[in-house]
């Protein structure tokens, strides 16, 4: 069954689709990075950038090095879609998108780290066997069909994030509707629809619908009964997201998605009606099929574990952060944060940071409600006030943060020094407060 699934070949009309698709998508969003100055306001004009730790390395350009950076991945969207030089390209997007994203945590988005396990897989994917200028130009053979491990491994990474999407939503901030209620309060101002998005009824058809969304779009994909069901579904869905949240490229490339789970004759005669149809479906075992299995079992192992890795570790998820990221907790909480950082020398002068001298807007409200941005900034003072003869300590003192509307409650321990402190990304940071969230209602 598995060898039949994985092995048997079908038409990659799905594919080459896709690959143009996802081409085009991904080169909007780099361009689209540059026009709406998300590049200046997250990679050019802060001076620090919070890189995801142990990434510091990765320091952005000088100059107008970062436009340079995403009109590039830009262009190598373009030759994807096109399918020029598809394997450099895609390798080359991938490597470089990586970067982006490791660079700068401010703008931190699950939909950034999907791009990137996207693109991953796109790399290995024989998505310019048709309509390409690679098999234009000769530089790559024709061909109709392609193995269905390439289907599967698209169906089950999707069906991986909506199914963890769906369970993270289900607590009692989001199962009262009132973290819909914080997420619609910023839309009051909406054309047409702002004052309707304020009305409960309404929260708690938007917080019922998206945990039955994520949890059952791609099983009703893949029965061909509900299957146009759920793709008029997933347009509706997806495009008031778009709409409200204002959120890129993900819903369109959510859409995209979707040609994956169409019959491949469905999608040919759409797309690519002059297209010479497959109809061989036989099993045909390539000679790097253990690499397949093998890379399918660590790729999907990890899949799997990453989004479960906070149930390891001391306290609540919701209030320490640890194990949020690449775990598609997805709108699920607001927080808030305040506090003061405080630098003390040897000879116990006491200097108190003025935040406004180092961080942007957006930075200063993650570095009171992060504890990771808190650590890494108290390692940057570190080496700002530090020198050759003497290394200062650094505290963050009177620290507060509110969850979900809730009352601030102290969160970071004043009597550590962060500066002192070795970041552990596996395990619980005892300076961060236990939570007390149970204790407090929104």
């Amino acid at each position: 069954m598995l060898n039949r699934l994985l092995f048997q070949k079908i038409d990659n009309s799905p594919l080459i689709i896709f690959r143009i698709f996802f081409g085009i998508l991904v080169s909007l969003e780099c361009f689209g990075a540059i026009a709406t100055g998300w590049v200046r306001r997250n990679l050019v004009e802060p001076q620090y950038t919070f890189p995801f730790i142990d990434f510091a390395w990765l320091e952005t350009l000088a100059g107008p090095g970062m436009y340079f950076y995403f009109f590039a991945m830009g262009c190598l969207g373009i030759f994807i879609a096109l399918g020029y030089k598809y394997r450099i390209s895609s390798i080359a997007f991938t490597v470089l998108w990586t970067g982006s994203y490791l660079m700068q945590k401010g703008a931190y988005n699950n939909h950034y780290y999907l791009l990137i396990l996207i693109s991953f897989l796109m790399c290995f994917f024989p998505a310019s066997t048709d309509y390409s200028l690679d098999v234009k130009y000769g530089n790559k053979p024709k061909e109709n069909s392609m193995y269905g491990y390439v289907k599967w491994a698209i169906v089950l990474q999707l069906f991986i994030v909506y199914t963890y999407a769906s369970i993270a939503k289900m607590y009692g901030d989001w199962l009262d509707f009132g973290m819909i209620k914080i997420l619609m309060k910023s839309k009051a101002d909406y054309f047409l629809v702002g004052e309707l998005l304020q009305q409960p009824w309404i929260h708690k058809i938007i917080g019922s619908v998206g945990i039955l969304f994520d949890l059952l779009v791609v099983p009703a994909l893949l029965w061909k009964p509900t299957r146009k069901i759920a793709f008029y579904a997933s347009i509706f869905f997806h495009l008031f997201n778009s709409f409200i949240f204002q959120i890129g490229i993900f819903p369109y490339l959510s859409l995209a998605f979707s040609v994956f789970f169409f019959e491949p004759e469905t999608i040919r005669k759409i797309f690519f009606k002059r297209k010479t149809p497959f109809k061989n479906t036989k099993t045909v075992f390539p000679k790097y099929k253990n690499a397949v299995l093998l890379g399918f079992c660590c790729y999907f192992t990890l899949q799997l574990l990453l989004p479960i890795r906070h149930h390891f570790i001391k306290d609540d998820v919701l209030w320490t952060e640890e194990g949020h990221r690449m775990s598609w907790r997805m709108m699920l909480r607001s927080r808030s944060g305040k506090g003061k950082f405080k630098v003390i020398k040897k000879n116990g002068k006491e200097i108190h940071v003025s935040i406004n001298d180092y961080l942007t807007k957006s930075q200063k409200r993650k570095v009171f409600s992060h504890p990771d941005f808190a650590w890494q900034f108290a390692q940057y003072l570190k080496k700002e006030f530090s020198t050759d003869n003497e290394t200062v300590a650094v505290y963050l003192v009177n620290s507060k943060v509110s969850i979900n509307g809730r009352p601030y409650t102290p969160f970071i321990d004043p009597e550590v020094n962060l500066a002192d402190t070795p970041w552990k990304p596996l395990e619980h940071s005892e300076w961060i407060l236990p939570s007390k969230l149970e204790d407090q209602t929104p």
